[in-house]
């Protein structure tokens, strides 16, 4: 049976129930004049909208909600899903979770790489990694 992409869509769009913001640096940062230690750097934010951010667990719970396996790969510990009409997010960009259902507020996720493409897609799909802005965070 194949697979009805318009409603593959609609029905993975209906779970992205967060709001999810893309940023991507356009500057350097700079440099607190007494300190000498680099301050925030400068981005800007190209996308916000509907999302989710995902655990490997997540991933396996969309693929049940499809009936298909379509996201089967293991190797990212989250990942973030938005529609297809979002901008693909590029290595490096910073991904948060600005309104959500879950316990994802206040954490920072990098792009791990490009938003990975394919001939046929029901979604946008990135890999990311865990930016830990702390040291106690880190232990």
């Amino acid at each position: 049976m194949a697979l009805d992409l318009a409603q593959a869509r609609t029905a993975l769009e209906a779970q992205l129930t967060d709001t999810v913001r893309i940023s991507r640096t356009v500057g350097q940062p700079v440099l607190d004049p007494v300190t000498g230690e680099p301050g925030q750097t400068p981005t800007t934010v190209v996308y916000e909208g509907a999302g989710a951010v995902l655990s490997t667990h997540g991933q396996i719970v969309f693929g049940q909600v499809l009936g298909q396996d379509w996201l089967s790969e293991g190797s990212a510990w989250y990942r973030l899903v938005t529609p297809v009409a979002a901008p693909v997010a590029l290595l490096g960009d910073l991904v948060e979770v600005v309104s959500e259902t879950g316990g994802l507020a206040g954490r920072i996720w990098l792009a791990d790489d490009v938003t990975e493409a394919s001939t046929v897609e029901i979604c946008r799909s990135t890999r990311l990694m865990e930016r830990i802005t702390t040291a106690s965070s880190a232990i």
